[in-house]
């Protein structure tokens, strides 16, 4: 029984991609999702460490799912905190931004619709997809014209899924296009998004201003919040719903009121720390003009660079982690054969002499 499993990471291992669990390493980082240094930020623990000596409660379990005992007045009040922030009707809150997209796309699209999604779409939407009984379609990545042919073949209602700033890429959506053509063809469009928050303020939505176009929307907490967990942004029917349909949220034990709390310290401390988003702005122009080849946005805190040979990628990711780096690299299956890369991560606490060095070592290997 367990030799085909064994078989499968022997495999993985001779191709060299077995992934393992190691410890958190100590060195620069280039490859966490902290885009605005929050989860390191002192200033803000020592707020969160005051909120829990002044409540010792919020460390409590919640004891239950929150349909059973693990509501609160505290998670009802940063939901609706959320909502106004982004100017939406409602918000839902999850444990994670996975567990909010199998909650969405398991639950709302039926067997009578479609689901078109981006072909970078997060692995997370697919596996939704699966768990749902409507049929799904792959558009050709942020093209209009691809997704504009598929859509006119449609005689179901459809839901559109992107993301509004991709994950391996680090380029962004052409979002205002597409949820022009979603409305024209009369489609849902749900956005996530997970790397978007925080670095360009609320979002690309309420960016562009684009909350009557966007069926629904993901906001995660575990990236440039620095904190955990993720929202639902969407209408109070679609809330009513999902809490009445959505297995992911039904059959889930509430995190504790701190992680609710932590989520609405942290809007605060965003909206007190412009600096920190103009920061990483200006790191990624120090990068950028560096002129390292890659196909990410020039506004994108997530630099990609395409290195399809693996010798040579990992060559590369050893020299860096010997000269003190930290970075990701990414290979096939995660993303497609011929297409790994190094993965980096700008943030608002590296400096400009570290980004050069950085820079100046994967000079020496492209």
């Amino acid at each position: 029984m367990l030799k085909k499993f064994q078989d499968a990471l022997d495999k993985r291992k001779e191709a060299g991609i077995l992934r393992t669990l190691k410890p958190k390493l100590n060195g620069i980082d280039f490859y966490s999702n902290d885009y605005l240094g929050l989860a390191r930020n002192e200033e803000l623990q020592l707020q969160l460490l005051r909120n829990v000596q002044e409540n010792p409660k919020l460390l409590s379990g919640s004891s239950g799912s929150r349909l059973i005992s693990g509501n609160s007045n505290i998670v009802d009040e940063t939901e609706k905190y959320i909502a106004e922030h982004h100017q939406y009707p409602a918000a839902l809150l999850f444990s994670s931004g996975y567990n909010a997209n199998l909650a969405l796309f398991s639950s709302l699209p039926d067997r009578h619709d479609t689901i078109i999604v981006d072909e970078q779409i997060h692995r997370s939407v697919h596996d939704a997809c699966r768990m749902s009984h409507a049929k799904k379609l792959k558009f050709r990545h942020n093209d209009l014209a691809d997704l504009e042919i598929i859509l006119k073949k449609q005689t179901r209602h459809c839901y559109v899924a992107i993301e509004s700033l991709y994950s391996m890429d680090g380029d962004l959506a052409p979002l205002q296009e597409i949820a022009a053509l979603a409305k024209r063809y009369n489609a849902a469009l749900i956005v996530d998004e997970a790397h978007a928050f925080g670095v360009f303020g609320y979002g690309l939505i309420e960016k562009n201003q684009l909350q009557n176009d966007v069926f629904a929307a993901v906001m995660t907490y575990g990236k440039a919040l620095g904190a955990h967990g993720a929202a639902i942004l969407c209408d109070e029917t679609i809330k009513s719903y999902l809490v009445n349909f959505a297995s992911p949220f039904i059959y889930t034990t509430a995190a504790q009121d701190f992680l609710w709390m932590a989520i609405q310290t942290g809007y605060e401390f965003l909206k007190q720390k412009p600096e920190l988003s103009e920061r990483l702005q200006k790191n990624i122009e120090i990068f950028r003009n560096q002129n390292i080849k890659t196909p990410s946005s020039e506004l994108s805190p997530i630099q990609a660079v395409l290195i399809p040979d693996n010798q040579q990628l990992r060559s590369l990711q050893k020299t860096l982690s010997d000269n003190n780096f930290l970075t990701y690299t990414v290979y096939s299956p995660t993303v497609k054969a011929g297409t790994e890369r190094l993965r980096i991560c700008l943030h608002s606490f590296n400096t400009e002499e570290e980004i050069v060095e950085l820079t100046r070592i994967i000079k020496e290997f492209i």
